[in-house]
């Protein structure tokens, strides 16, 4: 590894299990990061900071937070203030997808994606611009998908809460600018992972395989490269962009 984070706090929401969070938790690790990660599920954080100190033999700071609780969000960049002394890096990977189509679709069900995958993007950005802005230093790297850009039935609540993220990408890198601060997202096709087969139909995987150029999904490690690569500095003059981690064309 090159170092590519030596000195720098990277704060990764969502970051249990086995998906993009944790992939991308322990790349930014292996380059030298100092780590705060965080996930509802406080029984996996907990062994995720394990599984973390154990490869790279430096624990990290685990706060469990709720995303879709603004005062939890808060108390999440105030602790990782108080643990670590700063956040340099922002890494918004929290989100939740659904299956449902629009005339059967609750407000509910609605709601709920919206929320979590879009609202608490809005939530952990302004609580960590609040610290990075009178810094004048810092990197927001969100989650999106190239559902924001490509049409898929039963997903329209998903799809809409990812183009709402990059639409949100967009505009608060203009306001940040001034500052230093750069934000970008990343949009990846399909990045297979344990969490993804358990949700997703075999049907529907082995559907949405088949139309990858590689005739096979990403890992979440290839999509954590390229969040890597925004989070450093190899990436110093690249703003407002959404950089799509795919074979296919939106």
């Amino acid at each position: 590894m090159s170092g590519m984070l030596s000195g720098k706090v990277v704060l990764v929401t969502a970051a249990a299990g086995a998906g993009l969070g944790y992939a991308t938790a322990l790349k930014c690790a292996q380059e030298g990061a100092r780590l705060v990660i965080s996930d509802i599920h406080e029984r996996r954080l907990n062994e995720a900071a394990e599984k973390l100190a154990e490869a790279t033999g430096d624990k990290p700071v685990a706060i469990p937070c709720d995303v879709s609780d603004s005062a939890q969000v808060d108390a999440l960049v105030e602790g990782a203030i108080a643990q670590a002394g700063r956040i340099d890096v922002l890494v918004n990977n929290a989100g939740m997808g659904g299956d449902q189509a629009v005339v059967d679709m609750t407000d509910a069900e609605w709601d709920k994606v919206i929320d979590i995958s879009l609202t608490s993007v809005f939530r952990m950005t302004r609580a960590t611009l609040r610290h990075m802005l009178p810094r004048k230093s810092g990197v927001i790297v969100n989650l999106a998908s190239v559902s924001g850009w490509r049409a898929q039935e039963r997903q329209a609540h998903y799809a809409a809460a990812k183009a709402g993220v990059m639409a949100f990408t967009r505009c608060t890198a203009m306001e940040a600018a001034p500052a230093g601060i750069r934000v970008n997202a990343v949009a990846p096709s399909l990045a297979m992972h344990p969490f993804l087969e358990k949700t997703v139909s075999a049907e529907l995987l082995q559907e949405l395989t088949s139309k990858e150029a590689f005739g096979r999904a990403a890992t979440p490690e290839e999509v954590a490269n390229v969040v890597l690569f925004l989070a450093s500095d190899l990436s110093s003059y690249m703003t407002g962009e959404v950089v799509s981690v795919s074979n296919q064309h939106p």
